[in-house]
């Protein structure tokens, strides 16, 4: 088996340790996440156990034959060659098999009559036996096949093959240099965030990829669900040591969670009693029948060992302006229409957002998610409809370029505070801190700041204004995790509305309130479909929907369901009614729009049906904390009626969970694409 050890390795910059005496062990079956703060050393890491930097010290060992592929974050441009041609450059080692099998063929011909027995020739053939063996097992005579898989997966279309790679954006660049690795399939991948460049759908076809994967890996990523879902093990770069961890990413946060609380209850009663022994110091130091004494004391200091919080560590709640009032209804969108040429991406799409609401915009590449974000935003001005804000909206657009309009000389900290209220110049440097902009950082000029970090500085800029309609294409790109959670926690609480664009499925479920799919449909089908729920809720129903389409709904007719009554429809009866008969065009208009009144029904009835159920569920959480007081579960009295009032309420939550069940399978048969289709 494939494996690749270090052993106390160390590494410096300077007077800086990076890495202390470092030991790990990835081996052909491992799944591990690189964990640790942003300049941790996590790339640095990667690069020596890929070879590309040397340690200082330590021990390196690497199975012969071990191949080892890195992806690095960014910076790879690949030109010359098309994206088809690209791709198949990852078959190299394989084609200098073949070179090397093609050089030994023609020794054997050279030796010709030669006893088949000699050592020489049974050398050869066995060497050349394996040389074959090795290049039909790597899928070299299936790459094509191969090839396509992989490009399609990441977000390519066909017609991608034939183009030049220069043509790519940088995004895109790192998707080919993704990849021609998976390509390779190396004995073990070290891929440095590689899903940063990619939508939800690519991010899901790689966690798929991975899973079937027979090589070990090590990521490192800042999106959790991606980490759950593919690996079984973390190791974590803190303070210039390695520590493994068993089991998935949460378990390694609740494991690290209760090590750090200890950690910080040291810290503080270390600070304790440093600032006390700092305090008899300066009493005793200028008394000459103390002066021992405080000697004493200042070599304990001396000898202290010195435990220390990381600045990522250390708790940062951090809150930005209240946004002003508005009126309850904060957009309309009124037959918002959007065409690249011949290519129609937005259609007839009508929207109200009310104020407060958090809704997410999902869809696939090229559904025109982040052209919705630009027409809402006033950035696009080419299109078809209306767009209307509510009352006293004051609006503002994080958009995936930001960072392309900051540059100067201006420092990070001037940068944000020139247009920060007197309120929240004591608390910049803490909100710079949360958005990874942590010591001397604060003093970079705009003009030597990555991509990166101007992303996450004209986020933050954004946020210190009062606002009260935010839009924001992919806002948690470049956050690591405590960052990412951060600012989780301030939209959350943020009483204005969001309406946003990301591709990180635990920011998406914990933020959504409603979601809102773009579909790359055409002709007279529907572009776009509003779930009211969040993120979660929107995958069910489409799992849902999905299995509803396994069954046979396609001679389902308008007339078995009752528009009065549409929590009444009535699955069985449905599923056997006789195909509808050809109609015309102006009766096919008719029946949806008589499909499109009853599905705004049924979404009215489900609404309803769940904020019902989320006061009864407040109702039983009340409850609970009733029973839990030790004045009503002393007494029995007391605790029998609370207890048979949470019974019943229990059981009224369980009924309407069923009736929402009904409702909301309803619905998806009501939006079903096969649900007209009889009498089409």
């Amino acid at each position: 088996m494939a494996f690749v050890q270090f052993s106390r390795v160390s590494l410096s910059f300077g007077e800086r340790d990076i890495l202390k005496d470092v030991s790990l062990n990835l081996s052909a079956n491992s799944k591990a996440a690189l964990a640790g703060a942003n300049g941790a050393g996590k790339t640095t890491l990667m690069k020596i156990i890929a070879g590309i930097i040397q340690a200082d010290s330590g021990e390196r060992a690497i199975q012969k034959g071990c191949r080892i592929s890195y992806l690095p974050q960014s910076g790879i441009v690949h030109k010359g060659k098309t994206l088809a041609e690209e791709a198949e450059t990852a078959y190299k080692n394989i084609v200098l098999l073949l070179d090397k099998a093609e050089n030994i063929g023609r020794e054997l011909q050279d030796l010709g009559g030669a006893d088949a027995a000699s050592g020489r020739v049974k050398v050869l053939l066995e060497e050349h036996h394996s040389l074959l063996s090795a290049v039909e097992n790597s899928g070299y005579y299936r790459r094509e096949a191969q090839i396509n898989q992989v490009l399609c997966g990441l977000g390519f279309s066909a017609g991608d093959f034939s183009r030049q790679c220069a043509e790519f954006s940088g995004g895109w660049q790192m998707r080919i240099a993704l990849a021609k690795i998976l390509l390779e399939n190396p004995d073990i991948m070290l891929l440095d965030e590689p899903t940063n460049y990619l939508d939800i759908e690519a991010r899901n076809w790689l966690e798929s990829w991975l899973l079937s994967y027979e090589g070990g890996c090590l990521l490192v990523s800042h999106d959790r669900f991606f980490l759950d879902t593919t690996i079984n093990e973390v190791y974590e770069v803190f303070q210039g040591r390695v520590k493994r961890y068993a089991g998935n990413f949460t378990n390694y946060e609740k494991t690290r969670e209760q090590e750090l609380e200890s950690l910080v209850k040291r810290y503080n009663a270390q600070q304790q009693e440093i600032e006390k022994t700092e305090a008899l110091i300066r009493r005793f130091r200028y008394k000459a029948s103390k002066a021992a004494f405080a000697q004493d004391l200042i070599k304990r200091l001396d000898r202290m060992e010195r435990i220390e919080i990381p600045e990522n560590l250390k708790k940062m709640n951090i809150t930005f302006p209240l946004p002003p009032h508005s009126g309850r209804n904060a957009l309309d969108l009124e037959g918002i229409c959007k065409s690249y040429g011949e290519r129609q991406v937005i259609k007839n799409l009508d929207l109200k957002i009310d104020a407060g609401e958090k809704l997410l915009v999902v869809g696939p590449n090229g559904a025109g998610k982040t052209t919705l974000l630009k027409i809402i935003a006033g950035a696009d001005s080419n299109y078809e409809g209306k767009v209307k804000y509510g009352t006293g909206i004051k609006m503002g657009y994080f958009s995936q370029d930001a960072a392309e309009r900051l540059g100067g000389e201006a420092t990070v900290e001037d940068y944000v505070s020139s247009d920060a209220s007197i309120e929240l110049i004591p608390r910049l440097r803490g909100m710079l801190g949360a958005f990874l902009f942590r010591g001397d950082d604060v003093y970079k000029s705009l003009s030597v700041l990555s991509g990166g970090e101007k992303s996450r500085l004209a986020l933050l800029k954004m946020l210190l204004r009062p606002i009260n309609l935010l839009i924001l294409d992919e806002p948690t790109n470049h956050l690591d995790l405590q960052s990412k959670d951060i600012l989780l926690e301030c939209l959350k609480k943020f009483t204005g509305t969001i309406i946003f664009v990301s591709h990180d499925r635990s920011f998406m479920e914990a933020l959504s309130t409603k979601t809102l799919e773009l579909s790359l449909d055409e002709g007279e089908k529907r572009s776009h479909r509003l779930f009211y729920g969040n993120y979660a809720y929107y995958l069910e129903r489409r799992a849902a929907e999905a299995s509803l389409g396994e069954n046979n709904f396609s001679d389902i007719a308008e007339k078995n369901i009752d528009t009065e009554n549409p929590g009444a429809l009535n699955i069985s009866a449905v599923q056997n009614i006789p195909a509808a008969p050809l109609i015309s065009s102006a009766e096919k208009r008719e029946l949806d729009k008589q499909r499109q009144t009853l599905i705004r029904r049924l979404e009215r009835q489900e609404r309803i049906i769940l904020e019902t159920m989320e006061e009864m569920e407040k109702e039983i959480r009340r409850l609970e904390n009733e029973l839990s007081k030790p004045e009503n579960y002393s007494s029995g009295e007391k605790s029998k009626n609370i207890k048979k009032k949470l019974d019943r309420a229990v059981l009224e939550l369980e009924v309407k969970s069923t009736e929402w069940e009904e409702a909301a399978n309803n619905l998806a048969i009501a939006q079903s694409d096969q649900f007209n289709s009889g009498s089409e």
